[in-house]
């Protein structure tokens, strides 16, 4: 079998078709459409789940070609082919309105609508034919001109949808399909960037006029990922069919499935990675699909073809905007902190949901920011109930590719605080043996911190690491070597006359054990001779700290030892 390329960042459906690119066929997104004869339809899934790549497949497939070429061809094959002549006959049969509003993420409200305009203005040249068309008053079509040269006012943007619908079905004599893309991101970005009003009141202009009071359309397709509340956007659009995560309608067409998966890596001989991939890009579920996330699966595939030894990566911590784990750490409170402990070692806990939100709402309520993180992917489902009207859902971390985003996310705002903060009593009981206050000071520090797998030793090292960065006039070291194994952190000075101070740590897996770890720690240090290295540069003096960890409980233990060099 000829080797295909790998799709990466390529969403236009006839370039992956017609460049041999691997496809995952999702054509049954076409039959379920036609089925269910929505006519306002939103699908709504996390970023880099397939959404563009599916609208342009479905624009390939309903089109009239506006050039005179059939793209038949490009579905040969392809499930939709078998679906029967009810689903086939409906090929190249309307003239459809595409657009993408990924544009409009710009840093002023006058930068997105020249964007915004931009791309409408781009979507007029690609229909000529209106002007060839004699249907079409001789008004229209100066006006036509005007949207297509970007020479128009502001309020015919608003309402251009509709009224090149309407120019278009004079030509064909058929409805329009209506694809948009991405619609959340101009509101997000302009909420952020301070014109959420004047941004939402355009997008509800364009909104409303072409998909709720447009005669000319036959259906339309809406992607993003976040549900915008109706009151603020859709706006009496009765017609509106939302599809979330939770529905069940049109679950695997977004992502992959397992068995999509499977086929890929066998085709790339590649399938005894199975496991390792369902450890990193699995876990999602819409409706009651489990799905993996494409991108990531695409794009640690093409890692494997070059080695099969490579290692999985979180690829999508570097395409999606991580700000809002950002932000629900940094508003925090202790209640917060411990669910996101929970979360981070491997457990659940239970939210209530709704559907509609605003970017303004995102941080009235702790409640907001828990539904925004399960909404964009970033928690998955478990289970739901439930209570009265209220809906309940059990969420976890979908994978081991999101644990990373979060655990790093925690560690970079865990750095950032300790910038702020005064460790001065802690660097002074440390640096002269105060083990007492020392320990009182770490104590204070690890309950303001949020752990994550707080049964490893990793996380108390990077714990005790970041305390360190504000020693500014101190080196250091961590996990070095000396003398017959490697110390956990050194922190010393050139001045030879200032004893060096060690620390080990060791991490009890219970309450009882947590003396016995800072015994143990402590012992570890003479046994192992952690402090040759400092005899051999002269010091004479040197404070050992053996530290025991257990959740968020801490013991000290200290000796200051005379060196003999």
């Amino acid at each position: 079998m000829p080797y295909k390329p790998l799709p990466i960042g390529i969403d236009d459906f006839e370039k992956v078709i017609t460049g041999g690119y691997y496809y995952v066929d999702k054509t049954w997104l076409i039959k379920e459409l036609l089925d269910k004869k929505g006519e306002v339809n939103l699908f709504t899934r996390p970023r880099r789940f397939g959404k563009t790549l599916n609208l342009s497949m479905l624009r390939y497939f309903f089109e009239k070609p506006v050039d005179g070429i059939s793209r038949k061809l490009l579905f040969e094959g392809m499930k939709i082919m078998d679906a029967g002549e009810r689903y086939t006959a409906e090929m190249e049969r309307y003239p459809v309105i595409t657009l993408t509003l990924k544009s409009a993420k710009q840093p002023t409200w006058e930068m997105a609508y020249l964007s915004l305009m931009d791309d409408i203005a781009c979507e007029f040249a690609r229909h000529p034919e209106i002007l060839q068309c004699d249907g079409v008053s001789e008004a229209d079509k100066e006006k036509y001109i005007r949207l297509r040269d970007r020479k128009a006012e502001q309020i015919e943007y608003a309402k251009s949808l509709k009224f090149l619908s309407q120019c278009l079905e004079t030509v064909y004599g058929e409805k329009v399909i209506i694809l948009i893309d991405e619609y959340d991101v101009p509101l997000e970005n302009a909420y952020y960037a301070g014109f959420y009003d004047t941004m939402i009141a355009f997008i509800r202009s364009l909104f409303e006029s072409a998909l709720k009071t447009n005669p000319h359309l036959e259906f339309a397709v809406i992607t993003g990922c976040l549900r915008i509340s109706r009151e603020s956007i859709f706006t009496g659009l009765n017609n509106l069919e939302v599809i979330s995560i939770l529905n069940t309608d049109y679950e695997e067409h977004f992502g992959f499935v397992e068995e999509e998966v499977r086929e890929m890596l066998q085709f790339y001989g590649r399938e005894d990675k199975m496991s390792v991939m369902k450890e990193w890009y699995d876990g999602y579920r819409f409706g009651n699909a489990e799905v993996y996330n494409p991108w990531s699966v695409i794009n640690y595939t093409k890692a494997l073809c070059s080695n099969e030894n490579a290692l999985p990566t979180a690829a999508w911590s570097n395409t999606s905007s991580n700000s809002i784990v950002k932000d629900l750490i940094s508003r925090a409170d202790s209640g917060v902190r411990r669910e996101i402990e929970t979360l981070t070692s491997g457990g659940t806990i239970e939210k209530k949901v709704h559907e509609d939100i605003t970017y303004e709402d995102i941080y009235a309520s702790e409640e907001n920011l828990w539904n925004f993180l399960f909404f964009t992917g970033y928690l998955r489902q478990v289970d739901m109930r439930m209570d009265g009207v209220n809906r309940y859902v059990t969420m976890m971390i979908p994978n081991n590719e999101l644990l990373y985003i979060y655990e790093n996310t925690i560690d970079n705002w865990f750095r950032d605080e300790v910038k702020l903060r005064d460790l001065t009593p802690l660097y002074h009981a440390m640096l002269t043996g105060d083990v007492e206050h020392f320990a009182e000071e770490l104590g204070k520090q690890l309950l303001q911190s949020i752990s994550y797998m707080d049964t490893q030793e990793g996380f108390y090292h990077g714990f005790l690491l970041g305390l360190m960065a504000n020693l500014k006039e101190y080196a250091v070291k961590s996990n070095r070597e000396s003398g017959l194994g490697r110390f956990d952190l050194c922190v010393y000075i050139q001045d030879i006359t200032i004893p060096p101070v060690i620390i080990e740590l060791k991490v009890a897996k219970k309450f009882k054990e947590l003396d016995d770890a800072s015994e143990k720690a402590l012992r570890q240090i003479d046994e192992k001779k952690y402090d040759f290295d400092l005899e051999e540069e002269g010091y004479s003096e040197v404070i050992c700290y053996g530290v025991g960890f257990f959740r968020k409980q801490v013991r000290v233990r200290m000796i200051r030892k005379v060196l003999e060099g």
